[in-house]
This record gives C-alpha cells, structure tokens and sequence, in this order.
C-alpha cells in the first residue's frame, strides 16, 4: 500500500510542475528546503557534523549558514529536475559558457577510441549534466542503485534519466555495464563521492578524513586506460551554470609501487579532484550524505 500512495504523492507533485509558474516552483522548493531543514534533526546535525570535519577552521555561524544554503541547492536542483521532466527547462540557455563548453567537449570527446570515464559527484546539478551531455550527441551509461520503490523506479525515475538517450544501470550490474560501455566506445558516468563498502572500495582521504570510496574507477583505468575527464555543472550566482572540464585525470605512477598501491594512489587523486571542486563551490555538494560514516 504504502509504494502506491508514495507514487500517487509524486504524480501528484509532478502534475503541479506542469501547471505552475516556474518562479512559484523555484520558491516552493525553497521553502521546502528550509522547512526540512528546520524539522529533520538528525539529518541537520549530520550535515553540520560534515561541515565541522571539513572546515574545521570555520567559525560554528559560518558553518550554520553554510548549511542552509547546501540545502537550498538541493531544493533548487530538486525544482529544477521536476522542470526538465516536462521539458520546461531550457538546457542550453541554463549554461552561460555554453559555446566554449561545447568546443572543448567535441575536442575532448571525438577522439574516442577506448571509451570515457566521467568523473563527477552529487554536486551542483548532477542531473543537467548528465542530460546536456545526451542532448549534445554524447549520451552515457548512468550508474544508480534501484529506488525502493518500484513504481516511482519504473515509471518516473527511469523514463526522465532517459529522456535524451543516456542509459540506466543498476548498481549491482555496474562494471559489467561499463566494460561493454568501454569495449563500444562509451561513455560511463563515474560518481565517487558517495560512501562506498565491499571489495571495490578502499581508504582514501577527504577533506583530510579518510573516507570509504569506490577504487572501481582507478581499477578500469589500470586495466583499460581510458581517458578520465572531470566534469561538473557548477551554479553560478546568476541561477546559470557553468560546465567544469577538467583535464584528463593522468597520473604518473612509479613502478616501484605494487598494483595495490598504484590503484590507491589514482583513487585518491580522484577524491582531490573533487575536493577541490567542493572547496571552490561548497554549499553545491550534498553535505547531508553520510561519507565519513559518523553518527548524527
């Protein structure tokens, strides 16, 4: 009973952002925001713990404050994504450098000959990258475990990620989906800022804590060598965004390092990566995920 009546909820919440002006959208999940963040307790004091192991030099107000707006870019991305469902975001308009992001994709992407690994985390709005990227000619393979609810997966979830050709796999089938993505010369969506358990996961530091991350994407690298190209969607102060391209995530590894180590090392250069992305724009990333594993 109770996926049905969630489901019903969602239809309901989407029906409404057909209907409603955009402007009152905006303003209706701002405040939805600041009301979950005033009633989720536990959420809160997780998300102001996170903040504390990462800005540790930043006074208690700062960090308060910092929160708030971490949740209003939720809450303006959540807006956002239920407008690119009924196609009432207009994509391209939404990037201010649009045009140079386009050049530097086509050149960084046309010479394609063992696949793409992207990296990027639950930052900015994840969501319209994914979705420019496919609307531009370069749909990819999106990684995600299933919701739990089975309606909202099937018939809201999955059509929207679709909606410009990228692909949907599940998480328990994830590298079996990015090898026959790499051996096609795919592009594979890597998000590695979410904690991670089981034998693809390793130690590495984050904001200076070390922090449990998915190696799979140091481990296909190792073994395939396709390009690792960093990308992020970053709001601006304008409302607009910025697309982030980052250089090919190279390395240079010694060989007197063992392949354990080797794998270590590009993993935590990884994490940098997006640390330093983070620390650029930090009321953008999801600060109310658990990634240390600490209590709330």
């Amino acid at each position: 009973m109770r996926i049905y009546v969630e489901y019903a909820v969602v239809k309901s919440v989407l029906f409404l952002a057909k209907l409603l002006p955009i402007r009152v959208i905006y303003r209706l999940f701002g405040v939805l925001a600041a009301l979950f963040f005033r009633l989720d307790r536990r959420r809160r004091s997780l998300t102001l713990k996170n903040l504390a192991l990462a800005f540790p030099e930043m006074e208690a107000s700062s960090r308060l404050a910092l929160a708030k707006k971490a949740y209003a870019s939720v809450g303006t991305t959540l807006a956002e994504v239920l407008l690119m469902y009924h196609r009432r975001f207009d994509i391209d308009a939404a990037v201010e450098n649009l045009d140079e992001a386009l050049e530097e994709i086509h050149a960084r992407f046309s010479d394609n000959r063992k696949g793409i690994l992207l990296l990027t985390a639950h930052f900015g709005n994840w969501e319209l990258l994914a979705h420019f990227l496919a609307k531009h000619g370069y749909p990819m393979v999106v990684i995600g475990r299933s919701g739990n609810n089975r309606l909202i997966e099937k018939y809201i979830t999955a059509p929207f990620r679709s909606l410009y050709g990228n692909a949907l796999a599940n998480k328990s089938q994830a590298i079996n989906a990015i090898l026959r993505t790499l051996k096609n010369k795919g592009i594979a969506g890597m998000l590695i800022d979410q904690k991670a358990s089981g034998a693809n996961s390793i130690k590495a530091s984050f904001f200076g804590h070390p922090a449990d991350t998915v190696s799979s994407t140091a481990l296909l690298k190792r073994r395939y060598d396709p390009p690792v190209i960093p990308l992020f969607m970053a709001r601006q102060a304008s409302g607009r965004y910025r697309l982030i391209i980052g250089r090919d995530a190279e390395l240079s590894l010694s060989e007197a390092w063992d392949e354990t180590e080797k794998i270590a090392r590009l993993t935590q250069h990884y994490n940098d990566i997006i640390e330093a992305v983070v620390r650029e724009y930090p009321e953008q990333w999801f600060w109310m995920h658990n990634r240390w594993r600490i209590r709330p």
